[in-house]
């Protein structure tokens, strides 16, 4: 059963397809497909994205997926607002575990495994939503260009220090028993 929701990149991939060889995938999103991204991301344009996976059944109902995204895209700077070009190129691992739903809670844990794994219930994975994904994490939260400054007239003014009269020194009454014993 395929997943009904696709989303704006979507390569659903069936599980039952992977063994304890490696299967090799790789994909790349169409015009339509990353400016819908771009979108969701908040980005001023994503020029490309592919993505490349190897996907491994690590026992049987656990499937091992390392892959690589790469994207060329635009962002604004959060000072200015102009664009500021981007290069993802980042790796990363995911285990899916078959059959499992994803409200459990204790999951025995691969030795291996980076975190634990991600719940795939109907035995499949969305290969172009992954990618999607590790390009989301990727992306700089607060792109800034080098020379970006905020105008001074965006700047909070310095907090006055509030008039109080000088704090005693909480070690005085000390002082002052010391003098009347001594």
């Amino acid at each position: 059963m395929q997943p009904a929701d696709p989303v704006e990149f979507s390569r659903p991939l069936a599980l039952d397809r992977i063994s304890t060889t490696q299967h090799r995938e790789e994909i790349s999103a169409t015009d339509k497909e990353r400016a819908d991204l771009a979108r969701r991301f908040d980005l001023v344009s994503l020029d490309s994205l592919t993505a490349s996976f190897t996907l491994k059944r690590v026992r049987k109902d656990l499937v091992r997926v390392k892959g690589r995204v790469s994207a060329d895209l635009m962002q604004a700077c959060v000072v200015t607002l102009d664009p500021i070009p981007a290069r993802i190129d980042e790796r990363f691992e995911v285990d899916f575990l078959e059959g499992a739903q994803p409200q459990v809670a204790d999951l025995e844990l691969d030795a291996e495994a980076a975190e634990a794994p991600e719940p795939a219930p109907t035995g499949w994975i969305d290969l172009g939503e992954l990618a999607a994904e590790q390009l989301g994490l990727a992306l700089d939260p607060y792109p800034r260009k080098a020379d970006a400054e905020v105008p001074g007239a965006w700047r909070a003014e310095p907090a006055e220090e509030p008039a109080t009269a000088e704090r005693p020194n909480p070690f005085a009454v000390l002082g002052k028993l010391k003098e009347k014993k001594g």
